[in-house]
């Protein structure tokens, strides 16, 4: 088979910072810049003014110089002043010309860095804004960001309803090639959050690198959004207990759990291959959660159909499927089941 380079392999790759400059002194080094190279023509047509004849009234003057300049490079020419000499011809074909490319170039990407651009993401923005509703904010899109994401869409969540807040260029890049929408910003700041309509968002869900950083986002989501569900991972255990007072709704630790599979492997040798199949979409069996539908209410937890029910929630409390209260389903239930996986006939 025939060695081909995919996509992302012709893709270069270059290191970048975020400029520091103001955006007054960026402006100002490009108007230095298309001025230097005006100058520079306007020198040499001075030096060569012989090779210029003006139709008007036969002088070459300083001022002709530059007005035969500006209309040059401008490619107004009006025909009053003509380079009639080689020479000249020559510079302003293989000299001129090309000035008059680059000042084009300078201008049209000025104008579209500072202006149209600009206008561009901000119409954009509006119209992503009003179509967030019921929508999934994930703050980090790190390496638990990112395979929480993976996990959403492969269980039928559409890109579009994810959006994906973080301070890395090339992070959200991966972010929005699997189809979300990204904000490059802070997340810890409540115009980021405003702008992302965290009021109407379905759920958050916060992986931010570090536990300090994390937690401020659980506090800045909660403050402005009281209910919404916040799901957040930490890493040192004696952060859970601040995460959950922060006003998380979820808290979850990757050491405590994969402690959990490790000492559950000691125990049998599938119990671990079993728990990580219920973790995710990919394996033979997996965790759904879901609210008890109007023909279950009355029956008990075990005749349960779609799945193995596991536990019911019942005014947030948990109960088993062995408790006396999972002998009637109530209206407002949440039932937990195993149902099969992705994998499931394989």
């Amino acid at each position: 088979m025939p060695w081909r380079k995919s996509a992302r392999d012709l893709r270069y790759e270059t290191l970048q910072r975020r400029s520091q400059m103001p955006v007054w002194l960026s402006i100002g080094w490009r108007v230095l810049f298309v001025l230097g190279l005006l100058a520079i023509a306007v020198s040499v047509h001075w030096f060569d003014r012989e090779g210029l004849r003006d139709n008007y009234d036969g002088e070459i003057s300083f001022t002709d110089v530059v007005y035969f300049t500006a209309i040059s490079i401008t490619t107004t020419g009006y025909g009053d002043i003509a380079p009639v000499t080689e020479r000249a011809r020559l510079f302003d074909a293989l000299i001129v010309t090309p000035i008059r490319i680059f000042v084009v170039l300078i201008f049209l990407g000025t104008a579209y860095n500072f202006v149209f651009k600009r206008t561009w993401d901000r119409w954009r923005m509006r119209v992503i804004q009003r179509n967030l509703h019921d929508h999934i904010v994930v703050c980090g899109f790190g390496i638990s960001g990112s395979e929480a994401v993976d996990e959403l869409v492969a269980r039928g969540t559409q890109p579009q309803e994810i959006v994906v807040i973080d301070t890395s260029p090339a992070a959200l890049e991966r972010a929005e090639a699997v189809g979300c929408s990204v904000i490059e910003a802070d997340a810890t700041r409540d115009k980021t959050l405003e702008n992302v309509k965290i009021g109407r968002a379905r759920s958050v869900i916060v992986s931010a690198g570090r536990d300090d950083t994390s937690i401020l986002i659980v506090l800045t989501v909660r403050h402005l959004a009281a209910t919404v569900p916040i799901s957040v991972l930490v890493r040192a255990e004696d952060n859970e207990v601040l995460a959950r007072q922060a006003g998380a709704t979820t808290v979850i630790n990757p050491v405590s759990f994969s402690g959990l599979l490790l000492a559950g492997s000691t125990h049998g040798p599938h119990l671990a291959d079993y728990l990580a199949d219920l973790a995710g979409t990919h394996g033979r069996v997996k965790l759904a959660e879901r609210i008890v539908a109007p023909a279950e209410i009355g029956k008990p937890l075990s005749a349960v159909e779609t799945g193995l029910a596991v536990r019911l929630y019942r005014a947030n409390q948990p109960i088993g499927f062995w408790e006396p209260e999972a002998a009637a389903l109530q209206a407002g239930d949440m039932i937990v089941e195993i149902i099969p996986g992705d994998t499931a006939s394989a």
